[in-house]
């Protein structure tokens, strides 16, 4: 088995370089197939956090995006202008604003979740045989093993 500098075999090397490039496709066209083409991913991403964390402040949301509270501000500007957010004060600090979706937000999110599951689901049955299919499903149990401490 081939090593390089650093020590990290050629396959693992590979399999990291590839597996990044088919995360980042496989998330960019399921963005697609929700029709968020109003919506930057980063408003996307946003709107998705609010959703699934009920009320939270712009700097938890810019810290669990990794971006600057600037830049969730301006996100978090466009989602309030689409009616998809409101903010009102925090009962606790009222220095503070809590974010939370609006009818049309939550709608937003479930409706996208919805249509990424079905196009996934119809995508895995019409591309794979069920013995393709077992074996995305075995990779996937391996894969789970990147997702712990």
């Amino acid at each position: 088995m081939d090593q390089d500098p650093e020590g990290v075999s050629e396959s693992a090397a590979r399999a990291a370089r590839d597996l990044r490039v088919l995360f980042s496709r496989l998330r960019r066209r399921i963005r697609e197939v929700a029709g968020d083409d109003e919506l930057t991913p980063s408003q996307v991403s946003a709107l998705t956090l609010v959703g699934k964390g009920g009320a939270a402040t712009a700097s938890t949301l810019a810290s669990a995006e990794g971006v600057r509270p600037q830049s969730m501000a301006a996100t978090l500007a466009a989602l309030e202008q689409h009616g998809l957010i409101r903010r009102s004060p925090d009962p606790g600090d009222g220095r503070r604003q809590l974010v939370t979706l609006t009818e049309a937000g939550r709608q937003r999110v479930e409706g996208d979740r919805e249509a990424r599951q079905e196009w996934l689901t119809r995508a895995l049955q019409e591309r794979y045989t069920e013995d393709e299919r077992q074996t995305v499903l075995a990779a996937l149990s391996l894969l789970e093993r990147l997702t712990r401490p």
